[in-house]
């Protein structure tokens, strides 16, 4: 658990990028294991350290898989184009037309987790799981970006209730 300074290219530097060859955070070392992609370390801690956390059965990983990468695979790219376009690029040379063609898919996705967290507490059944910390991480890119959320109702109950999970406190914290 150590800061990067991307300002000086820490994570360019040879020794970073013998840890992470694509020059990217996260990476995770426990031991001698090295591992990228934060998915891929979520997966691999709730595996090694609290199995619980990938569900008990057949089906419940199956959804806890599902989640974790429709949540990647689909929600985080627009969320990112915006992020990119309005934290990393001036303001007077931002594409405009990036921004809003990623806004406009953000309804729909965030309206399949709203209809899917309808009646439920968690995504992938009675307990709290990966599902769950995987897509309200990238949920959480909405709040950075101030992207109103009110509307979906069931999210939002959903995202309040992981919000006051004391581990999710202290993840949010360090993305602030």
């Amino acid at each position: 658990d150590r800061p990067i300074d991307f300002r000086n290219k820490e994570h360019k530097s040879q020794d970073y990028l013998e840890l992470n060859p694509n020059g990217k955070i996260p990476v995770l070392t426990d031991g001698e294991f090295v591992i990228w992609e934060s998915m891929a370390i979520n997966m691999y801690l709730a595996e090694k350290y609290r199995p619980e956390l990938l569900g008990a059965d057949a089906e419940t990983r199956g959804l806890v898989y599902q989640w974790s990468i429709w949540s990647i695979g689909e929600l985080q790219s627009p969320l990112i184009d915006i992020f990119i376009q309005k934290v990393f690029v001036p303001e007077d040379k931002r594409d405009n037309a990036v921004i809003q063609k990623a806004k406009d898919k953000l309804p729909a996705l965030l309206s399949i987790l709203d209809k899917e967290l309808s009646g439920k507490t968690y995504l992938a059944g009675a307990n709290f799981s990966l599902a769950d910390l995987n897509t309200a991480s990238v949920v959480h890119i909405c709040k950075h970006l101030k992207y109103e959320l009110t509307e979906y109702k069931d999210l939002c109950k959903w995202l309040d209730l992981i919000d006051k999970r004391e581990a999710f406190k202290r993840y949010t914290a360090l993305c602030d």
